[in-house]
């Protein structure tokens, strides 16, 4: 799998963030982009019937070569999404240590799914402000987006499937990575949700040197009652 130096990390999740970001995105006048797709099995994990797969857009410099890659993989149930998660990092994992890239991964929780204790991090719940776990070698892009970001509390329990899964596999890794978080919930109106989605992709956008488009974001998130959400969890009491 070949990839630019710069890889937004991104997930096809039922709410449509990942999809919502990455159509948003375009590049600069004179670069193009070139799009492919993939799949990847998930047989040495017993699974027979499903693959990993997503579509990754690469954008190239004058030069035809890679800058950027936005990779959106498909969102799958735990713990299958475990799986998955594992076979693409594995992908990026495998690259030259020289040619290693940052992974740059954003993710828009409720709030809910994030726990902490307040006598610490009060600032942690504040709306509309992003927050950043760094794992791995610090790196030219990681350096440049904990300007803008508020580090993330070290008390943070995150309650959120995938979130928790990416952090722990990467950790694992110990890939370059730089992990955005933006909350979402009851009390952020359905403007202010919009506005953190801008922020997100503005700031991927200057950190990756590409264009970032307002009017391409579309943000209807499913709602899911309590007793909808995550029925896999019933299998674990």
């Amino acid at each position: 799998m070949k990839l630019g130096p710069k890889v937004v990390f991104l997930l096809r999740d039922p709410e449509g963030f990942g999809e919502a970001i990455s159509d948003a995105f375009h590049p600069n006048p004179s670069c193009s982009v070139i799009e492919e797709s993939f799949e990847l099995s998930l047989e040495r994990y017993g699974i027979q019937n499903c693959k990993a797969s997503g579509n990754i857009r690469h954008f190239l410099d004058q030069q035809g070569q890679y800058e950027v890659s936005v990779l959106l993989m498909q969102y799958y149930e735990p713990p299958i999404l475990a799986c998955a998660f594992n076979e693409v990092l594995a992908q990026l994992e495998g690259q030259k240590s020289s040619s290693m890239p940052t992974i740059v991964a954003p993710f828009f929780v409720a709030s809910s799914k994030l726990k902490w204790d307040s006598k610490t991090a009060t600032k942690f719940d504040s709306k509309g402000s992003l927050y950043g776990i760094q794992i791995g070698p610090e790196t030219d892009i990681s350096k440049a987006i904990v300007t803008r970001t508020q580090k993330a509390p070290p008390s943070l329990q995150i309650h959120h499937e995938p979130l928790a899964c990416f952090l722990q596999l990467v950790r694992v890794l110990n890939l370059p990575t730089f992990v955005l978080i933006g909350q979402r919930g009851q009390r952020i109106s359905d403007k202010e949700e919009l506005e953190i989605l801008y922020e997100i992709g503005e700031l991927l956008a200057h950190t990756c040197k590409v264009n970032f488009s307002r009017g391409k974001i579309t943000w209807k998130p499913t709602k899911k009652s309590k007793d909808e959400q995550e029925p896999w969890r019933a299998l674990y009491g």
